[in-house]
């Protein structure tokens, strides 16, 4: 069995006391890891691309060519290739603050815009997939199947009209909440009003089921979790969450709700924000979405908003964690919720801090090697980098299926 390298480089981070020792982590991907990471792909619950670009490119790929490096952000084509990327749930996330403004549904279809705009520019490398036969397609052809993702129930300004508006324009799964509480369900971060999903919650996640989209938990509140796996007739989703019993986290799914996956049949698929996987990270970040949300209030603009955000993180550190955390985190979601119900959603591009051994797209070989030493089969390793993904999607777009035919 190849045992994995670690070459250590200290570094002291020391800020307001707190001292970190920092490691830089290789991982050496033996000729057999590599075979399985290669016979298979890697298909990520989240990546926040199409957010940074707005952010940092006013959403032109002119401004920010992702065909070559791009070592400021976590994505670009060559690393995408070089993680084995075969297909990715595109983020198309705006903040919760837009639903208070009355934006939320405008900025999410200039966020859709984004992707689209991004599978013409480079049409060798990605290819837009509406459903599971359009992933098979585009992996034939060699692309990275390009599924689009809304992350947070604001997005819909509460009009089953618009979530059919949004799934049209190639949505394939909605997280119910972001941030903050909606009219119509609890977020895991802000205050309870309904103890989960109020009535027209629950005809949300029965609408979703009918046309196909997949219901995401990622971000609700515990009551929401197990009030949508009460509703839903579909596999659920969580596109980018961790185990709260390895990182005590809000944010975080509980094994009452793992327990529950095998039954509905959905998927959990892992985040690598530091402060979600490292369990010292996730206490000292349990106030990250209340100052977040206090944050918003004050500041309307972009700018000062981040900058009072990047304050706030440099006075308050946080250890980054590793590669091995997330592994611990997978290892304990098979344990709980079983070989065929967990998945990697990074959410690169979307956070502010990664594990060490993690930094980037082109890192994912590494958690097939590490899975390899932990005793991992190729068949097992398969089934969380894709297929139990893959699986997911078929289930639940013969749901809809089943659901059109109902009607006729």
């Amino acid at each position: 069995m190849q045992r994995s390298i670690f070459w250590i480089v200290f570094a002291l981070l020391i800020h307001g006391g707190s001292i970190y020792a920092q490691s830089v982590i290789e991982v050496n991907i033996s000729g057999r890891a590599q075979r399985i990471h290669q016979g298979s792909f890697v298909f990520d619950g989240h990546n926040d691309l199409p957010y940074t670009l707005r952010k940092r490119a006013s959403s032109s790929f002119s401004n920010m060519d992702i065909a070559g490096s791009q070592p400021d952000i976590h994505t670009d084509i060559p690393r995408l290739r070089k993680g084995n990327v075969g297909a990715q749930y595109w983020s198309v996330y705006v903040p919760a603050s837009t639903g208070y403004r009355g934006e939320a549904l405008k900025q999410t279809l200039e966020q859709i815009a984004i992707v689209h705009d991004m599978i013409q520019v480079y049409p060798d490398t990605f290819a837009l997939a509406r459903n599971y036969e359009d992933i098979l397609n585009a992996r034939r052809q060699g692309k990275i199947a390009s599924l689009i993702g809304v992350e947070g129930g604001h997005s819909i300004e509460n009009s089953m009209a618009n979530l059919h508006r949004l799934f049209d324009l190639g949505a394939r799964y909605m997280t119910l909440t972001h941030s903050d509480t909606l009219m119509w369900a609890d977020s895991a971060t802000d205050q309870s009003k309904h103890d989960g999903l109020n009535v027209f919650g629950e005809a949300v996640v029965r609408e979703m089921n009918a046309l196909g989209m997949i219901v995401d938990l990622s971000h609700v509140s515990e009551a929401t979790m197990h009030d949508a796996l009460d509703v839903s007739v579909a596999p659920v989703m969580f596109s980018h969450s961790s185990a709260r019993t390895v990182a005590d986290h809000v944010r975080n799914v509980p094994d009452a709700v793992l327990k529950r996956m095998s039954d509905n049949g959905g998927i959990v698929m892992v985040n690598f924000f530091s402060g979600f996987v490292d369990p010292k990270a996730a206490q000292i970040m349990s106030d990250m979405f209340n100052v977040s949300r206090e944050l918003r209030k004050k500041y309307e603009l972009d700018d000062e908003y981040n900058a009072a955000m990047a304050r706030w993180r440099a006075a308050n550190p946080y250890p980054p964690g590793t590669i091995h955390d997330v592994i611990d985190h997978i290892d304990h979601m098979v344990k709980i919720a079983g070989i065929n119900h967990v998945g990697i959603g990074s959410d690169y591009d979307g956070v502010s801090k990664l594990p060490l051994g993690l930094e980037d797209v082109s890192t994912y070989p590494r958690i097939t090697q590490l899975l390899l030493e932990r005793g991992y089969s190729r068949r097992a390793i398969t089934k969380i980098l894709s297929g139990n993904m893959m699986r997911v999607i078929k289930h639940v777009e013969q749901v809809a299926n089943q659901s059109e035919q109902q009607k006729n």
